[in-house]
């Protein structure tokens, strides 16, 4: 039961978005190595959870009344100290890193650097976040280093195609922490993090940023459809019905209010990564 304690506390909710974004590459590099893909897929999501334990962590030590009731609320009720969360994030640090060996091994030491520009985000996102580019860490993490790693481990080379693939994915995974930073308004500009968010003018133009970042989530699958000739790909779009029914329920939001009315939320924008990736690897698959 204790390990379903830190596994809930480490916001395995969002690890779909880690499951799905590694579906989508895995299924594009099918025809590598399958083993590697795998493995891969389990160090990440290692470090993803240590990720967001280590963001409660350092949050922790400046949180306001203004924040919302939830974060951090398992420290707050005395169900674990900070040096618990501390010994768990080293312990996910310490699974990853067995695993980024293994690959090491096995494909030699482009994945020695990969790892190292990943643990270089992990460490220091809650520090990003406060200066207002937790969503370059994520797009970075999340894009690019991730699909290319896998893609890397699983067929031995890089590939701009990839490449563009990784952001059009990686902008829906973005519009996950971005849905979460506007919810978070109130409590961070009371804080003084410096988030994207609270260095717009007014939480209005906050809100409506969700348009700019699943925007170019959009432009982007529409440039890997025109590389790749897939044009399944602009199945996509029967997503922007969702994205405006976002938008419109953020601009309801009260900070503060119910837990239950932040999570509402919150995974409306974690299921659009969900369908954009499904529909997507489908799409994949198809085309293969």
């Amino acid at each position: 039961m204790r390990i379903w304690f830190w596994l809930k506390n480490s916001r395995l909710f969002s690890l779909p978005m880690t499951i799905l974004s590694w579906l989508v590459i895995f299924v594009y590099s099918i025809n590598g190595n399958i083993t590697n893909g795998i493995a891969a897929l389990f160090g990440i999501a290692c470090i993803h959870l240590a990720t967001n334990l280590f963001d409660d962590y350092v949050d922790y030590k400046t949180l306001t009344d203004d924040c919302q009731q939830c974060k951090c609320a398992y420290i707050k009720e005395g169900k674990a100290t900070i040096n618990d969360v501390l010994r768990v994030v080293i312990i996910y640090f310490a699974i990853g890193s067995v695993i980024g060996l293994f690959l090491f091994l096995r494909c030699g030491f482009p994945v020695i650097w990969l790892a190292l520009i990943g643990a270089f985000i992990a460490l220091s996102y809650a520090k990003l976040s406060e200066r207002g580019l937790s969503e370059v860490a994520v797009g970075t993490a999340f894009g690019p280093l991730f699909f290319e790693g896998v893609h890397f481990v699983m067929k031995g080379y890089f590939s701009f195609s990839v490449f563009i693939l990784s952001i059009a994915v990686v902008m829906f995974t973005i519009g996950l922490m971005y849905t979460h930073t506007v919810l978070d308004y109130e409590g961070d500009k009371a804080s003084g993090k410096k988030t994207l968010v609270c260095r717009l003018a007014s939480k209005e133009q906050a809100i409506n940023g969700v348009y700019v970042v699943y925007g170019l989530g959009f432009l982007f699958t529409a440039i890997f459809a025109y590389l790749t000739k897939n044009y399944l790909m602009f199945s996509t779009f029967i997503l922007i019905p969702l994205i405006i029914d976002l938008h419109k329920n953020l601009k309801t939001f009260e900070c503060g209010g119910e837990v239950k009315e932040f999570y509402f939320r919150l995974l409306k924008a974690r299921n659009l990564m969900v369908y954009y990736s499904l529909i997507t690897t489908v799409c994949l698959i198809i085309k293969s």
